[in-house]
């Protein structure tokens, strides 16, 4: 087995987020030669967020990301031995599998390989031995599908090393199975698909039942998008989406005997609101309102955007952050906090939660002229209501991902 030495953590603390993306192609080139030899094919993918559309992916209906400029770096090559051999510039570890004969880990960094190379094994896909070196600059804790890049990567380069042309939408879908089979995240189609097809300058309205987007230019004008990271995380976050998840299934069940043709709750509008108020039990209903109205957003969205209707756009994040409260109850009072803040802020449109919820990231949209301001107010606000410190983290909308360095 390769030996390596001890090597430094990659992944970024809250104190050392970067001011702009800094580029690993050029370390990791250097570092799997040092340890592998060779010049490897290596690839990229990006994290992602999502301007608007929570809680609808699982209900087939309409959601809003887009790829940003932080992403995950893998570099490979084939290297002829009946074994893989893995290393985490993020964890400074090593790790070896056989080829042949391996079973995922759960809850490892190295799960992310083997669900990958499962899933194309599983396809038919032939593949051999090889060494794989992987590192990102994603900021931690801050909801931007580190995963999902991860496992997009993963693909996109073995991909391209085995010769296997796989479309962005089949990595995409292959990243899908390997989380839910081998990470035991039962996540949607949203965060790989942004990863694999995201473009610079470009949000996708992404239809999660048909999984079909289509491209919005975004120009954001003397105006950017801020995260602002609530470094909380409560614990009942899973329980509570499963919860939710379940509320949207008994909901249809109970609509369909007066909406027949309906599968989910994205088939139903606006309009249907009051029908569907007098069908369902009170519990139910505030949580398929969200979900009916949300969906409605996001083609809203994608509207104001295209037509560069900063401000409309900017109302309806307002709106989605409130039902995303008081309806479907995902919240928290620290992600409230941070929302309701930044309404008051001049020079902000828009505020929202992004994400599960229960923690996690605001995003923002906010006149560029106004983030250092910003930041100080709300930075000492937060601190001195929940004793935490806030980290704010700038976003560029980038392209998805892509090789680097091919063949020579």
């Amino acid at each position: 087995m390769i030996q390596f030495p001890s090597f430094w953590t990659r992944h970024l603390s809250q104190e050392s987020l970067p001011k702009n993306q800094f580029d690993l192609t050029s370390e990791l080139k250097a570092l799997f030669l040092q340890y592998f030899g060779g010049n490897p094919i290596i690839a990229f993918a990006p994290g992602r967020i999502n301007l608007i559309g929570e809680h609808t992916d699982y209900q087939e209906g309409f959601v809003f990301p887009a790829a940003v400029q932080f992403g995950i770096w893998t570099g490979v090559q084939k290297n002829k031995l009946p074994f893989c051999r893995l290393y985490s510039m993020d964890f400074g570890e090593e790790f070896t599998f056989d080829w042949r004969s391996f079973s995922p880990k759960k809850g490892h960094w190295s799960t992310y390989v083997m669900g990958f190379l499962a899933q194309l094994k599983q396809a038919g896909y032939p593949f051999e031995g090889f060494d794989i070196v992987i590192g990102g600059n994603i900021p931690l804790g801050a909801g931007l599908s580190s995963s999902a890049a991860l496992s997009v990567s993963i693909g996109t380069a073995l991909s391209q090393l085995f010769g296997l042309n796989l479309s962005p939408l089949s990595i995409s879908k292959y990243a899908q199975n390997s989380e839910h089979q081998f990470a035991g995240v039962n996540c949607g189609i949203m965060d790989p698909y942004a990863s694999a097809f995201g473009k610079k300058d470009r949000a996708l309205l992404l239809d999660c039942r048909s999984n079909q987007h289509q491209e919005i230019p975004i120009d954001l004008g003397e105006y950017s998008l801020l995260l602002v990271n609530s470094n909380v995380k409560h614990a009942l976050a899973d329980s509570a989406y499963n919860q939710r998840r379940a509320a949207c299934e008994e909901s249809v069940q109970l609509l369909q005997a007066h909406f027949p043709d309906i599968q989910t709750l994205r088939d139903l509008k606006n309009e249907n609101l009051d029908e569907v108020e007098k069908l369902l039990p009170s519990s139910l209903f505030i949580k398929a309102k969200h979900v009916i109205t949300e969906c409605e957003r996001v083609q809203s969205a994608a509207q104001h955007l295209s037509s560069g209707d900063l401000k409309a756009f900017g109302k309806l994040m307002n709106e989605s952050h409130r039902s995303l409260s008081k309806g479907y109850e995902v919240s928290c009072p620290e992600l409230d906090f941070l929302a309701e803040k930044a309404w008051e802020f001049p020079g902000v449109l828009g505020a929202r939660m992004m994400g599960g919820g229960f923690g996690g990231c605001t995003i923002n949209l906010i006149k560029r002229s106004q983030i250092k301001n910003f930041q100080e107010r709300i930075g000492n606000e937060y601190l001195a209501s929940f004793n935490r410190q806030a980290t704010f983290i700038s976003v560029e909308i980038s392209s998805g991902a892509h090789i680097i360095l091919g063949l020579d």
